[in-house]
C-alpha cells in the first residue's frame, strides 16, 4: 500500500476536518434529514434529497481522510536537515526573468495550499527542484511557456 508523505500540519489538519465532520456535520446531517422526513412525501422533497446528498458527501469524506491518515507517513521537516531540496523544505526562488522572489514549503498532496506557500510534492515545480542545492537553476514548461527559477535558499523548519 502507497504510503502519503505528510507534516505534522498536515495530519493534524486532517485530524481536525475528521473530528469536525463525525461530531458536527453529521449529527446536524442527521437532524436535517428527520426534518425533511417530516415534511412528508420523500419523493418531491427537495430539502430531503438535498440533506441526503450532503450525507453521502459527509461519508464519503470521511472515510477518504481516514484512508490517508491510516496511509500517512509523518515527517517531521524541523528534523531534516542538508543541502538538498526534499520533502518538507521551505525554498526561495527567484524568477530568473522578472526577478520575482517566491517561497515554497514542499508538503504532501493532501495538505497543499498554494495561497498559504505550500506545494503538493506532485507538483511540477516540486518535482523539479527536489533534489537540487542552493544556486541551482530548474527550467518548468508552463501554459505560458518555459520558466526558469534560481533556487536562492532553503531551509528546514517546523510547521
Amino acid at each position: 500500500m502507497p504510503k502519503f508523505p505528510m507534516t505534522p500540519r498536515g495530519q493534524q489538519t486532517l485530524r481536525e476536518e475528521l473530528k469536525r465532520l463525525r461530531e458536527v456535520e453529521r449529527p446536524k446531517n442527521v437532524q436535517d434529514i428527520e426534518e425533511a422526513r417530516a415534511h412528508g412525501d420523500l419523493r418531491e422533497n427537495a430539502e430531503y434529497h438535498a440533506a441526503k446528498e450532503k450525507q453521502g458527501f459527509i461519508e464519503g469524506r470521511s472515510r477518504e481522510i481516514e484512508a490517508v491518515l491510516a496511509q500517512a507517513e509523518v515527517i517531521d521537516p524541523a528534523k531534516l536537515s542538508g543541502t538538498r531540496v526534499v520533502f518538507g523544505a521551505t525554498v526561495q526562488l527567484t524568477d530568473t526573468e522578472s526577478g520575482e522572489e517566491i517561497t515554497y514549503t514542499i508538503v504532501g498532496d493532501y495538505e497543499s495550499d498554494i495561497k498559504l506557500g505550500r506545494i503538493a510534492i506532485s507538483a511540477p515545480l516540486a518535482r523539479a527542484i527536489i533534489g537540487r542545492e542552493a544556486g541551482d537553476t530548474v527550467s518548468l514548461r508552463t501554459g505560458k511557456g518555459t520558466r526558469e527559477y534560481q533556487i536562492v535558499a532553503l531551509r528546514f523548519e517546523a510547521q
